[in-house]
């Protein structure tokens, strides 16, 4: 949810007024209810229960200005909105989970920053049981730090800084997990990509690509989430884009799309990350992450190459054996183009800028 209903909200609409919070405690219930009897009536009309319902947005921003929809919201007031919306979800007997904060910096999770009291905010909600803003014994709040990825990518240093900061605060937590659970291409992001105009290329495909590995590979993320599919705007935010008219108009797929699938369409729930390490000088540009699949039958290797030149590897397993494999590439001139098979201990050929899964039997 971007804002509660207008019904309920302090000012009667979507929005904030002077960076103040736009719903009042004596509202938590009413919010909370309206949520419940939505999803209730989606499960009798339709049989679909869903599995999370995020009852806030980015609470760090104020929301003031009337270009969007969304309200403030301390640590303490996230934490009533979500103990009401407990209450009526078990009420209900819906199984969907709640998933906070939706922080709108990934720093904001463990560091107060600028919003003293909208920041820190894994310990506000997981560390002190006897906090009020605790949340770790509530009924349906699902044990998952939501966060957003923005202004948290350039350089690439700070994004990596960042995201081990983030997983030493997440791992010292009991059976908590991480959620990258909004992202796309925003502001200038320090020079070296810039949100504006629609870029269908690999630019913008390999420094996403290199988001993903820095949220999976560093950060821990058990799952990553990218804002919007179909976009008809002149801005970085869309993996397929259509012209902006009221009736007909073409679409345009970009690069996005693929490298997005280089990860989503192999990488799919209850896969593992293996730990992995480059042996100089292969390193140069490449990022490279591993993962066993859910049924412990392929090695799924997902290598971003990000330089001019390409690359050659040879993996090898500590442990385990490497059958053979098929590679799948996006690049200028492939999109998750299938290539040939490539045999156990065999070279692989990374092409430049590119990202190459390479699919291979775990024995």
């Amino acid at each position: 949810m971007n804002s509660p209903p207008v019904a309920f909200t302090t000012n009667g609409k979507a929005f904030a007024t002077n960076k103040q919070p736009n719903l009042e405690p004596a509202r938590y219930d009413d919010y909370a209810a309206y949520l419940a009897t939505v999803l209730d009536g989606l499960r009798q009309k339709t049989g679909i229960a869903l599995d999370y319902l995020s009852p806030v947005n980015e609470p760090q921003w104020d929301w003031s200005d009337g270009s969007q929809e969304g309200s403030p919201f301390r640590n303490e007031q996230v934490a009533g909105i979500a103990k009401a919306l407990s209450r009526q979800l078990v009420a209900h007997k819906l199984p969907t989970q709640i998933i906070v904060p939706e922080a709108g910096k990934l720093d904001y999770l463990y560091t107060t920053a600028d919003k003293p009291e909208r920041g820190n905010q894994l310990a506000a909600f997981w560390a002190d049981s006897t906090a009020v803003t605790y949340l770790g014994a509530t009924p349906r709040v699902a044990r998952i730090a939501a966060g957003h990825g923005y202004f948290t990518t350039s350089p690439y240093a700070l994004a990596v800084g960042v995201r081990q900061k983030l997983a030493a605060k997440v791992q010292a937590l009991p059976k908590l997990d991480f959620w990258q659970s909004e992202y796309c291409i925003l502001n200038d992001n320090a020079g070296e990509i810039n949100g504006n105009g629609r870029d269908l290329g690999m630019t913008p495909a390999l420094y996403v690509a290199r988001a993903i590995h820095a949220d999976l590979a560093v950060a821990n993320a058990t799952s990553w989430q990218w804002w919007l599919a179909v976009s008809p705007h002149d801005y970085k935010d869309g993996l397929v884009y259509t012209d902006k008219n009221k009736t007909d108009g073409r679409y345009y797929p970009s690069k996005l799309l693929w490298a997005l699938g280089n990860y989503s369409r192999y990488l799919r729930p209850g896969a593992v990350r293996f730990s992995t390490s480059l042996d100089a000088p292969a390193a140069g540009a490449l990022l490279v992450s591993a993962y066993q699949d859910a049924k412990d039958k392929n090695l799924i290797t997902i290598v971003v190459n990000d330089a001019d030149a390409p690359a050659d590897l040879r993996l090898e397993l500590v442990k385990r054996r490497l059958g053979a494999g098929r590679t799948y590439v996006t690049s200028a001139n492939a999109d998750l183009q299938p290539g040939p098979a490539v045999a156990a201990g065999q070279v692989l050929h990374v092409a430049a800028r590119s990202i190459t899964t390479l699919v291979s039997e775990l024995r």
